[in-house]
């Protein structure tokens, strides 16, 4: 092995070991991925009732109130995970 081959994979065993440790990290149990599935359907239920209540004519602050409410604790931040234009 030469001088410039041992440089290149010193350099790139860092990068591999990442990569590796990154794989690790994705990889979820059978019971993780279900419980994603199920607050995946709690925001997607929460976000139809929130079109529903646009839909009643409340208003975007009434509807926006009970969209939080019905996301709490299950998504990052006050929009249950989403956030689009007005």
């Amino acid at each position: 092995m030469t001088a410039t081959s041992r440089l290149r994979a010193l350099a790139l065993a860092p990068i591999l070991l990442l990569a590796a440790v990154a794989a690790q990290a994705q990889q979820h149990s059978d019971a993780d991925t279900q419980a994603d599935i199920q607050r995946h359907r709690a925001m997607a239920a929460a976000h139809e009732a929130a079109a529903k209540c646009l839909e009643s004519g409340k208003g975007h602050d009434t509807c926006e109130k009970e969209l939080q409410a019905a996301c709490k604790g299950l998504a990052i931040g006050k929009f249950c995970g989403m956030k689009h234009q007005h």
